[in-house]
């Protein structure tokens, strides 16, 4: 059948390789929600950041008072969490089933930001029964706003590929 409404020779049907980027990228997306959820658990809680910061600052022979220190390690978490959801949303963006999935769609990222999001509020959930940690809901804020920054690198992507 070789009319209009068949969908192998219709404007509208996506190539192959377009179905397989998206694969991988949805597989992608699902194996970092996978390693949110890990980074959530009791083995990256505060004290093991605390510690891992304080020997990256030994490692490089700089002393920090502790007021300093607590600052600084309060800022590396809270960009951990803006950094992880930042990717997530790429990857998120990305694994859409489109000829040109990186062009700039408000909706989609609307969509990504949105899943994104509320895969933060679930982490939160998580964290709950997880020894050491807890819920925050400035962290799923923080979370939010990686995963909207994270949408808009396309848009900046729009401007600068002109």
């Amino acid at each position: 059948m070789n009319n209009s409404g068949d969908l192998n020779n219709s404007t509208n049907a996506i190539p192959n390789h377009a179905r397989i980027h998206a694969i991988v990228w949805r597989l992608t997306a699902v194996a970092w929600a996978g390693f949110i959820f890990y980074m959530s658990t009791a083995s990256f809680s505060g004290t093991f950041t605390a510690w891992l910061l304080g020997e990256f600052f030994r490692s490089v022979h700089v002393e920090v008072s502790p007021p300093t220190f607590d600052i600084l390690h309060h800022l590396m978490r809270k960009l951990a969490h803006a950094t992880e959801y930042c990717i997530f949303a790429m990857l998120l963006y990305g694994s859409a089933q489109d000829e040109r999935p990186f062009d700039w769609r408000p909706r989609r990222a609307l969509g990504c930001v949105l899943v994104a999001g509320a895969y933060s509020l679930t982490d939160e959930f998580h964290q709950i029964f997880v020894p050491g940690r807890g819920p925050s809901l400035i962290d799923c804020g923080i979370d939010t706003t990686g995963a909207a920054l994270g949408a808009l690198v396309f848009y900046g992507r729009r401007i600068f590929t002109r």
